[in-house]
């Protein structure tokens, strides 16, 4: 019936291309047969499973009980038929059954289907020792002979199979790729969406993960960090981000090889995606630079990620367990003179008058930015004005502003 040679050659072929083990191949095979026979020659109710070996070529089939007893299933009483409605010239009818066959609800026990299962009494007859929810197996004769039908059928289990074993595969590979850079085509846009060609899969980028400003055409390869895989889906859902802030510090780490090793940490990002990003950087290794090792020689480093984020401007700071060190050097490029520092995370930053549209930033974005790298509301004063509070000087970091308002509704509802 089948010619082995040709047979474990497609199953080799169809591993290499689906990325799939070839016993899995093997089973979804062994399935249709099983599926196609039970078409055929079984029952409906009936669990018929098939062995094939690839070595001679021969099959064998088999029918599969469960044991069990009248605390593991339901037991169904029949009555008399009764007719129902006639439908013209043919009159239908139904089994009607005991009241309590009726529910079938979630907790309720599987109903006894002699097809399926086997009397824990019976049982004992056939093996000694038997215990409830065991299967038995019961040799079935051996067809290879199958209706166009039950082919059909075969070929639809095994196309299923397949496409859950692969789907499982990408699922899997992706999976260990996650909080990864990855490299993909653009493939089509739907309602803002962006598809992506990732090769043994399609990724996604909603409109949100996209840098606000980028431009996207079908063809263009780029780069994309991996937010998640879902399994909850038919197709595995790869969720893709170029706003991602963990983006950047990827883009860093292919970039800086004292990333890559440890030797240059990254401590803090704060981003807003397509403008602007800060990044705090800390050295585990005396008489390394960590800034300049990021920016590079002659600033081809950072270059390169700002390339890569569409000519995002890129701040990098050197991190300190200091507080007021750390938010002077925050406020980069802005020259900071002074900082008061108060015990609920508040800072006030006195800056040249000169340096202080500078460490404010466009609409404020600067002193935003340092406060959510460091985690402290700061307040940006003149240090010829120390008293007067400046138009978008002030900035809180997204968890202070968070916690303050949780503080306020429990205050609030008390």
């Amino acid at each position: 019936m089948f010619d082995l040679k040709t047979l474990k050659k497609a199953i080799e072929q169809i591993a290499e291309e689906k990325g799939i083990e070839p016993n899995q191949i093997l089973e979804a095979i062994e399935s249709s047969i099983a599926a196609a026979y039970k078409k055929e020659y079984g029952k409906k109710g009936e669990i018929i499973k098939c062995k094939f070996d690839l070595k001679t070529g021969s099959l064998k089939f088999w029918q599969v009980k469960t044991v069990v007893d009248e605390s593991t299933v339901r037991i169904v009483e029949e009555t008399e038929e009764v007719p129902v409605e006639e439908v013209g010239a043919v009159s239908k009818r139904v089994e009607r059954e005991a009241p309590e066959s009726f529910e079938d609800e979630e907790g309720k026990l599987p109903r006894y289907n002699p097809d399926r299962h086997l009397f824990l009494e019976e049982a004992k007859k056939i093996k000694k020792g038997v215990a409830l929810e065991e299967e038995l197996e019961f040799p079935l004769e051996t067809h290879d002979d199958f209706g166009r039908i039950a082919a059909q059928t075969a070929k639809q289990v095994v196309l299923q199979k397949l496409r859950e074993a692969e789907r499982i595969s990408v699922i899997h590979e992706f999976q260990s790729k996650e909080g990864e850079i990855i490299s993909g085509v653009i493939q089509r846009f739907d309602r803002g969406n962006v598809f992506v060609d990732l090769g043994r899969a399609t990724g996604v980028m909603f409109y949100n993960e996209s840098i606000p400003g980028e431009h996207y055409k079908s063809g263009d390869r780029m780069r994309f960090y991996i937010v998640a895989v879902q399994e909850d889906s038919k197709v595995p859902g790869i969720i893709l981000s170029r706003s991602h802030p963990k983006f950047v510090s990827k883009l860093f780490e292919l970039e800086v090889p004292e990333i890559a090793e440890g030797i240059v940490e990254i401590k803090g990002i704060a981003r807003e995606p397509g403008s602007r990003t800060k990044i705090a950087v800390a050295s585990t290794a005396d008489g390394v630079d960590p800034v300049g090792s990021c920016v590079g020689q002659r600033g081809t480093r950072v270059m390169s990620v700002s390339n890569e984020l569409g000519q995002e401007k890129i701040d990098i700071i050197e991190w300190s367990d200091d507080a007021e060190k750390f938010i002077s050097n925050s406020l980069s490029p802005a020259k900071v003179k002074s900082v008061e520092i108060s015990p609920r995370r508040d800072a006030k930053v006195f800056i040249p008058e000169d340096q202080l549209s500078l460490a404010i930033g466009r609409g404020g974005q600067n002193v935003r930015l340092a406060a959510k790298l460091t985690g402290w509301k700061i307040d940006v004063r003149s240090q010829a004005r120390p008293e007067e509070v400046q138009e978008g000087g002030v900035a809180a970091a997204i968890e202070k502003e968070a916690k303050e308002a949780s503080e306020d509704k429990e205050k609030s509802e008390e």
